[in-house]
């Protein structure tokens, strides 16, 4: 494995070979940077470069947000290309329900990997807002094609998007967080690592 380190004020991780006069990420003098020994398993590391659950999560994304201003262009802009809004419409909302199913199947893996289980409060009330837009993405689908029902398509796309950002908020706080590989968990174990041990890292 290559030799990594660390930036100690923002925590940015990368490779010391690739480190120029300042940090990537917050521009700090490389000075700043110290030797970073990676904590996880190298496969659990492997799978997490993978970036599996952000790619499907920005392909769910970009059509929770189409959806919604589609719908308002087609109907309420008449005269702006109205067969192919439409038909980008349809195409999006036909598409938005297995972009969907993607990024719930990616978020477990992720989920598994990161933290051993997917139990957690957050990643609990992360599956539940997953299930619900998913939901909300099969009445997408049933209703969007009718034209008659273009103010209850907005109503459904709009709650679609304001559970999207939830998730978002939630992801944000989640993404660089993985569980340690030095620390064993077991099954159903409600013990508390020893004092000082850290119960997590950043990526």
């Amino acid at each position: 494995m290559k030799e990594l380190v660390r930036c100690r004020p923002c925590g940015f991780v990368m490779e010391a070979d690739k480190l120029g006069d300042v940090c990537p990420a917050c521009g700090l003098p490389r000075k700043v940077f110290e030797p970073y020994r990676e904590r996880v398993s190298l496969n659990r590391l492997r799978l997490l470069n993978l970036d599996l659950h952000p790619i499907a999560i920005h392909l769910s994304q970009a059509l929770v947000i189409a959806i919604p201003v589609l719908t308002l262009l087609t109907n309420f802009v008449p005269g702006l290309f109205p067969e192919v809004l439409k038909n980008v419409l349809i195409f999006s909302v036909v598409l938005f329900p297995f972009t969907l199913v993607l990024a719930i199947m990616t978020g477990v893996i992720d989920g598994l990997t990161r933290f051993k289980t997917l139990k957690t409060p957050l990643l609990r009330v992360k599956i539940i807002f997953s299930l619900i837009i998913l939901t909300l993405s099969v009445i997408l689908y049933n209703i969007a094609p009718n034209e008659k029902l273009y103010i209850l398509t907005i109503f459904v796309s709009l709650l679609s998007l304001g559970a999207g950002v939830q998730l978002g908020l939630w992801g944000k706080k989640l993404i660089n967080v993985i569980l340690p590989g030095t620390y064993p968990q077991k099954k159903g174990s409600k013990t508390a690592p020893p004092e000082g041990e850290a119960k997590a890292t950043t990526a």
